[in-house]
């Protein structure tokens, strides 16, 4: 009888990750499949549940309401800063991705969304929040 994923399981899943519009953002078609311990937190909640309880070798689509993917956006993580107050190697553009070092060591990415002469404003949404995204799932393993 084929194995089905459960928590504690490492699952491999070939995945094609799409957002309503139909433009792809990620794929493992290629590649390897990817792999992650199945309740584990370690991708978002909603691509974990769509695998819990697959068999190997079943394919199916799955829909994740932002709230189980990256959150909704939060206006507060836009900011607008002056030029100066940020150290670039290079001339800024909307769509560049940085990342800033905040005051206790860590760092967050951030994507730059608009360009003046005086500011640079930078948003640290992550760029699928806000986002229902579909992926087309393959579970093509599963370890105990």
């Amino acid at each position: 009888m084929p194995e089905q994923a459960k928590k504690g399981d490492t699952a491999y899943v070939h995945y094609t990750g799409r957002l309503e519009s139909g433009e792809v953002f990620d794929s493992s078609e290629g590649g390897e499949p990817l792999e992650f311990e199945v309740g584990s937190g370690q991708v978002i909640q909603g691509f974990d549940e769509g695998v819990n309880g697959m068999t190997v070798g079943d394919e199916k689509t799955i829909e994740i309401e932002p709230a189980d993917a990256y959150g909704q956006r939060v206006e507060a993580l836009i900011q607008a800063v002056p030029r100066g107050g940020i150290n670039l190697d290079r001339e800024p553009e909307v769509g560049m991705r940085l990342g800033l070092q905040l005051p206790d060591g860590n760092e967050i990415p951030v994507t730059i969304t608009e360009v003046t002469d005086e500011s640079i404003t930078i948003d640290a949404n992550h760029p699928l929040a806000g986002q229902k995204l579909i992926f087309d799932l393959k579970l093509v393993n599963v370890k105990q």
